[in-house]
């Protein structure tokens, strides 16, 4: 497995996506719908293009992260699959007398592509799509070729984790405001403070103009593999955790890789245990984006 890890790192990878789901947005009402309730401006969002969101509560809590983008006259939402159902159910709750539809989309195959490969041969069948992000591809029903060497879901988990990138799961659902999770910053650009209203809008834009975010996601490692959403603490919060995980992976280098929210003191004073004041300490590595 370990050497799956390694391949991704270096090489051209195939990941089936088995721990993500899609959800179908349809009907006329449909771009007006996901504008009103995502973090994102979902009107301007062209053909062709993803963009990352999130749907918060009232108070600004992360109920979801999703990537969004356009097929045909419908919109597609990828979710962390633990969390698709649930976010059906709150999604149809703002329906009202809106014209649209929502559903799970179970006919088609998630495929993650990583690789500096240009020439990466892949057919899409009808209704396929290919989205880019950088040297990272997700296909949605393609038939890819045999020859590349394919890895467990869980590297492409570790490739979100590379890139700063983070996940939503049931276990962190309501845990941390965008900001907390850097989805304002230029490399996720997963809020927009140019649109309307939207749930949490009020919260997420006074932390933006008039607040400081006092948590931060970082990366870092640990020895031993622990959930999602275990707290953290430093030795300046004692009892009291001061930010959780987010997302954890193993690591080519051995061990696992995590996202995590703390402290911003805490971090910078460079000592954070995970699960009690007295638990493993992570160990900082570096994101690919700076922190403002």
């Amino acid at each position: 497995m370990n050497q799956e890890r390694i391949a991704a790192r270096e090489d051209t990878v195939i990941a089936t996506l088995t721990d993500q789901g899609l959800i179908r947005v349809s009907g006329k009402d449909a771009a007006t719908f996901l504008h009103n309730l995502l973090t994102n401006d979902i009107l301007q969002l062209p053909e062709g293009q993803a963009r990352f969101a999130g749907f918060c509560t009232a108070q600004g809590r992360l109920i979801a992260t999703l990537t969004v983008w356009r097929n045909g006259d419908d919109f597609l939402l990828l979710v962390s699959a633990d969390i698709l159902h649930n976010l059906l159910k709150k999604l149809s709750m703002f329906i009202f007398r809106s014209q649209v539809k929502l559903s799970e989309v179970s006919n088609r195959v998630l495929i993650g592509l990583s690789g500096s490969e240009t020439s990466f041969p892949c057919v899409m069948p009808d209704e396929g799509q290919i989205l880019q992000w950088g040297e990272r591809r997700l296909c949605v029903t393609p038939s890819v070729a045999e020859s590349v060497i394919t890895v467990d879901c869980s590297v492409w988990a570790w490739l979100d984790i590379a890139a700063g990138r983070p996940r939503i799961v049931a276990a962190t659902q309501e845990m941390f405001i965008p900001q907390m999770v850097n989805m304002e910053l230029p490399p996720l650009d997963g809020v927009s403070f140019k649109k309307g209203c939207y749930p949490g809008q009020e919260v997420i834009a006074r932390t933006q103009y008039l607040g400081k975010v006092k948590r931060r996601m970082v990366r870092a490692k640990l020895d031993k593999e622990l959930p999602a959403g275990t707290n953290v603490f430093t030795p300046e919060s004692g009892e009291q955790h001061c930010g959780a995980l987010v997302n954890i992976a193993p690591s080519p280098e051995g061990g696992f890789e995590c996202l995590v929210v703390v402290q911003v003191s805490g971090f910078e004073a460079g000592e954070v245990h995970v699960g009690a004041p007295n638990g493993p300490q992570l160990s900082f590595l570096p994101l690919p984006y700076p922190i403002q």
